[in-house]
């Protein structure tokens, strides 16, 4: 479908002001500069209870300007306003349906199943695209053919869409990623393609499954940073990201991901050689969250995997200490720590 105009999509609720309310990107002309036709872009956004958010997630994907978008709407049985919102905007050629499923990464793998544009992406139903981001999506993948996959730059945004801080990302590199989690998903976009080497979505994961996603992407392609702004990340109390973070499911999931990782035989040897050293880091993350949540014996486990793996390259000297105050002893966790910068200083 073409996207609409601000004309002929129903207007903002009372107060609402600016992108995507009041605002729109310029509509685009029916072929490129070249004449070619735009290439096909199919947006998928996974739904469920946030009807405080979705209508300005949709309106952000309806406004691009856009000539050839397909957007796909999976809602997972939402009992909040969603359903309502999301009708408000059906007379566009939107594909929804609202029916219970396993988890996110179950509805947006619905939707990739069902998507037929040459380049995808999910939004999340709280997230947002920036004016014109598609445009320069579509214009940056056609005058560079060779790439399979590309992600920009993102805000992230309170509730009320107001700015807080930039998304700290730069340019890809596969180690960096598996240890930081680096690619900001509103602002990645590839090639349907790429679904018949890499597959989709593993369901088996519930909140770092993007993360899963780009690790194997990278493991075989090429991904390219663009300096270009095109998404905003809605931090909240109640987002996905908020909570998976918080929780020790995230953890646990992501060490699972990383020893299916680790079992490839495709691996780059720069990669592999720093095995020990990334399992060491997230056991210790793992440790923390469970010493936070004061569940000892997991801690003392995940704290020991963490020694065992690297010895002399903890990444965080004071935890520790603080671990081993709580699971042995206070002078001895003191002394531990006094005796680990001792030997960091020795062994550097």
């Amino acid at each position: 479908m073409r996207c609409p105009s601000l004309n002929n999509i129903p207007p903002p609720p009372p107060g609402k002001t600016g992108w995507p309310w009041t605002e729109e990107s310029p509509a685009l002309p029916a072929k490129m500069d070249d004449g070619s036709p735009w290439p096909k872009i199919s947006i998928v956004t996974p739904s469920l209870n946030q009807g405080q958010f979705i209508e300005e997630t949709i309106r952000s994907v309806l406004l691009q300007g856009y000539p050839f978008l397909e957007y796909i709407i999976i809602d997972g049985g939402s009992t909040d306003e969603s359903i309502d919102i999301i009708k408000k905007y059906e007379s566009w050629p939107i594909y929804w349906v609202t029916e219970p499923d396993s988890g996110q990464p179950q509805a947006i793998n619905k939707g990739f199943t069902r998507a037929t544009g040459d380049i995808v992406s999910w939004l999340n139903s709280d997230d947002t695209y920036k004016p014109n981001a598609l445009k320069a999506v579509a214009e940056i993948l056609v005058n560079n053919p060779s790439d399979l996959f590309i992600y920009g730059d993102v805000d992230f945004i309170d509730a009320d869409s107001n700015f807080l801080r930039k998304f700290g990302t730069g340019e890809f590199d596969l180690i960096n990623d598996i240890y930081t989690n680096m690619i900001p998903q509103q602002a990645a976009f590839w090639r349907k393609a790429i679904f018949e080497s890499i597959g989709y979505l593993d369901e088996k994961f519930q909140h770092p499954f993007d993360n899963d996603f780009f690790i194997r992407v990278g493991t075989i392609y090429k991904i390219r940073y663009v300096p270009v702004p095109l998404a905003n990340y809605r931090l909240h109390p109640s987002s996905k990201g908020e909570i998976g973070l918080g929780t020790i499911r995230f953890f646990l999931e992501y060490l699972a991901i990383l020893d299916k990782f680790f079992q490839r035989t495709d691996i780059p040897q720069n990669v592999y050689n720093h095995k020990k050293k990334i399992l060491s880091y997230w056991h210790e993350r793992t440790a923390h969250k469970y010493f936070e949540l004061a569940s000892k014996s997991s801690a003392r486990k995940h704290f020991w995997k963490a020694i065992t793996l690297t010895p002399l390259r903890m990444q965080n000297i004071t935890l520790i200490a603080n671990v081993i105050d709580t699971l042995i002893g206070s002078k001895f966790g003191s002394l531990i720590q006094v005796f680990s910068k001792r030997l960091r200083k020795l062994t550097h």
